[in-house]
């Protein structure tokens, strides 16, 4: 099967999530693998040694240049038609939804050639910039013959959006740095990693660890992502015991730094799926989290991690204390590895994928 993989965005966990699957998909027999990525992706180098057919469009920086590039779209959108012309690709999958996405998808079904998007979110987070959410991901499922979602609210909400639309559920998969295991020994207790936004709940985890704090003297907790920590949970650094890093993690600091907690807290108001949990699972480190979105099927509660009770201060400070219990915690860091060791398997994952790929002519039909 010939698949051409389009993402034009430049860093994080789209580019990671873009190259895992990219090295599942090229070690697959009978594939042969295209690419579309960005020319700023960070991750272009180890994109380039897959061996695949690569295109690096020029993109943008900042959204100054997204503004000023949009003339450059219709050149864009001829040069991705083309190269799946050329590499004569029976499908091009978006690995992620891209600013530009929405304006380019469109060509391709009037080229003839089928386009499914994987759709992280289906809804815009609050707090996030929402400017016409719904008509860039009205265009991108209009021109899709397919899609894939990675937690059941968002198949749910897709199929509201597109009725009768083939929707493929997937587990969000590990996308580690290949091979690196992370060799530090934990040295704080709580965890808090990923883009701060007011969502994630940090003011929840300020109130919840300045209980557990008062119940735990020498309980720890640290904050790592960029955003305004201060402006989402006032007084969150402050706290004893609590240490803050607003700053971008690049992604070869990834394995060791989450090697340095005993647990990680997702402490979300609201979400589609997380990222940083099954990056957390393959490092063996369990997981607090509140039951929203899809956090609660992505844990397996008792086995790899907590799932709080509902998501308040003091329900997540009860399931923070509970996994300060080092019997406790040792058997769920052995749950979290056995769980993770499957979110790596990056060929397992592009084997259900190209499974429902070969299949999706008829479910269209």
């Amino acid at each position: 099967m010939r698949i051409l993989l389009w993402y034009w965005g430049r860093r994080g966990g789209g580019a990671q999530f873009t190259l895992c699957l990219a090295r599942g998909l090229a070690g697959s027999p009978g594939t042969e693998l295209a690419l579309s990525l960005a020319d700023r992706n960070a991750l272009l180098p180890e994109a380039r040694s897959l061996g695949a057919s690569l295109d690096a469009v020029p993109t943008f920086d900042g959204a100054a240049g997204a503004a000023l590039g949009l003339v450059r779209l219709p050149v864009l959108r001829r040069r991705l038609v083309a190269q799946a012309v050329a590499t004569r690709a029976q499908v091009v999958v978006s690995a992620m939804n891209h600013v530009w996405t929405p304006l380019v998808a469109g060509a391709l079904p009037r080229a003839g050639i089928p386009f499914v998007s994987i759709v992280h979110d289906a809804l815009p987070h609050p707090g996030d910039p929402a400017l016409a959410w719904d008509w860039r991901l009205r265009q991108e499922l209009n021109a899709a013959s397919g899609a894939v979602a990675f937690s059941e609210s968002v198949a749910q909400a897709v199929a509201a959006r597109r009725p009768g639309l083939p929707i493929l559920r997937l587990p969000l998969g590990a996308h580690l740095p290949v091979g690196d295991k992370g060799a530090a020994a934990p040295v704080t207790d709580f965890l808090f990693f990923g883009r701060v936004r007011a969502y994630k709940g940090l003011d929840l985890l300020r109130d919840a660890f300045a209980a557990l704090r008062a119940r735990h003297p020498g309980v720890t907790l640290r904050v790592v992502g960029e955003g305004d920590v201060e402006g989402c949970a006032p007084g969150l650094s402050a706290l004893p015991g609590v240490t803050v890093e607003p700053r971008w993690v690049p992604d070869s600091e990834l394995p060791s730094l989450l090697a340095t907690a005993r647990a990680v807290v997702l402490p979300y108001r609201e979400a589609s799926q997380s990222g940083v949990l099954p990056m957390a699972l393959a490092m063996g480190v369990p997981v607090v989290a509140t039951p929203v979105g899809g956090l609660s099927a992505q844990l397996e509660h008792g086995i790899s991690g907590l799932v709080a009770r509902d998501a308040s201060a003091p329900a997540l400070a009860e399931t923070m204390s509970a996994i300060l219990d080092p019997a406790r915690r040792r058997a769920l860091s052995a749950g979290a590895r056995s769980a993770g060791a499957v979110l790596t398997d990056w060929n397992a994952q592009a084997r259900t994928l190209l499974a429902w790929l070969r299949r999706l002519p008829e479910m269209r039909g």
